[in-house]
């Protein structure tokens, strides 16, 4: 029988606990023998819940017993996570997180710290909740020179600019809907400025490429700017418009960033809707493959904890390599990063100006809208565009993948 500790009885942990519970025998029969968990630690107390029986409140009982071989970490955030998590592992306790704060800011440590104790960290449900993508990245695709992977990595944000579109709301009434609903926090800023995206997508780039990357380092912009009027615009041009995280390598140079995104209809990602997440991953042998489910919630997030804790129970004894070296990855500056740009103007600009300076561009009408217009560039870069764009009166602009 193998002993767990569950760190934290919110959704995740409370899910975790549900699943090794409900789906008890199966999962005894892929890791080949019972898991059992042993302790739930949290501070708070849980009258009349059948964890009652195996809480405690003191973290030192967890690390100090012996007969506990496995330690899931889903407390969120940096500390105490960090703290906890690198003495179970230098204790010789493998550790199973779903906490993309730690493994963005500490994944190359503690995966040395794991191989240097012959145990293992694991963190399948930290990127795509329920979406197996750090498995296949580690193991699956090997073969592969990675060459870019893009994903809508946030549901929150994917729910409000979905219900923009499907609804011609604008983003404040989407968002306060998203909030009653459980979709999106109290305080909204992670998830609508990127930030969330942000360090799931540095963790993608650090295991595709071997070397860390600082989620500080990468470009991020979030949908909080993105109005009813960019909606409409999209709906007439058939390009919705998704918060991308990507990291793409271009001539030998790693670009990576966060960023709304008007989606062309070829693209894999563009009918991946509502609290839904897709990753899209190009290798230079497989060429594209897609991975799409729910990218969030308690038992989604809380099945991928456990595959990892199945893993671990398999592997005793034995470090699964996973190559993320401390050495840190220079990531390509986005002065340089080439795109088309979907960009609104006041008419007080106009239209042979646009001309003048951008060239050859599609203008955009759209019904309803007066005292404006859009048009699409040429591909260009950013340093190129921001050069041009300073001498026109610009509402908006945003990326495409036209």
């Amino acid at each position: 029988m193998a002993n767990i500790a569950v760190l934290g009885y919110g959704t995740v942990g409370s899910g975790v606990v549900e699943v090794i519970t409900r789906n008890h025998d199966s999962i005894a029969k892929r890791a080949g023998e019972e898991i059992n968990v042993k302790y739930v630690l949290d501070l708070r107390d849980f009258p009349g819940d059948p964890v009652e029986k195996i809480l405690v409140h003191d973290y030192d009982v967890i690390l100090n017993d012996p007969d506990v071989s496995i330690v899931v970490e889903v407390l969120g955030g940096i500390n105490p996570a960090y703290t906890f998590v690198k003495s179970a592992l230098l204790a010789g306790k493998s550790v199973s997180t779903s906490n993309k704060e730690l493994v963005a800011a500490h994944g190359a440590e503690l995966i040395a710290i794991a191989k240097e104790n012959n145990v293992n960290f694991l963190f399948e449900a930290s990127v795509g909740g329920g979406i197996p993508i750090i498995r296949p990245i580690n193991q699956s695709l090997t073969a592969d020179e990675i060459t870019e992977i893009t994903g809508i990595l946030n549901g929150t944000t994917n729910y409000i600019l979905s219900k923009m579109s499907d609804e011609g709301s604008d983003f404040e009434t989407v968002l306060k809907r998203a909030q009653e609903k459980g979709y999106a926090e109290r305080n909204p800023e992670a998830d609508v400025e990127g930030y969330d995206a942000c360090r799931k997508i540095a963790i993608l780039t650090s295991l595709a490429y071997g070397k860390q990357v600082d989620y500080q380092d990468i470009y991020t912009e979030g949908i909080s700017k993105i109005t009813d009027i960019d909606i409409k615009y999209s709906k007439k041009m058939g390009t919705p418009i998704k918060l991308f995280g990507t990291s793409k390598m271009i001539d030998g140079t790693v670009y990576s960033m966060v960023a709304p995104f008007m989606v062309d209809s070829e693209h894999p990602l563009v009918n991946v809707n509502g609290v839904f997440n897709g990753i899209f991953v190009n290798g230079n042998m497989l060429g594209d493959t897609m991975f799409y489910g729910k990218g969030a919630g308690k038992l989604p997030t809380a099945s991928a904890v456990v595959s990892d804790v199945v893993d671990e129970v398999k592997h005793n004894g034995t470090n699964i390599m996973m190559i993320w070296e401390p050495e840190k990855m220079v990531l390509g500056s986005m002065d340089n990063f080439a795109c088309r740009f979907f960009v609104r103007v006041k008419d007080t600009t106009s239209k042979d100006t646009i001309k003048e300076l951008f060239g050859e561009v599609e203008f955009v009408e759209v019904e309803d809208v007066s005292g404006e217009f859009a048009f699409l560039t040429a591909s260009m870069t950013q340093k190129e565009f921001e050069e041009k764009s300073v001498k026109v009166d610009m509402i908006n602009r945003i990326r495409t993948t036209l």
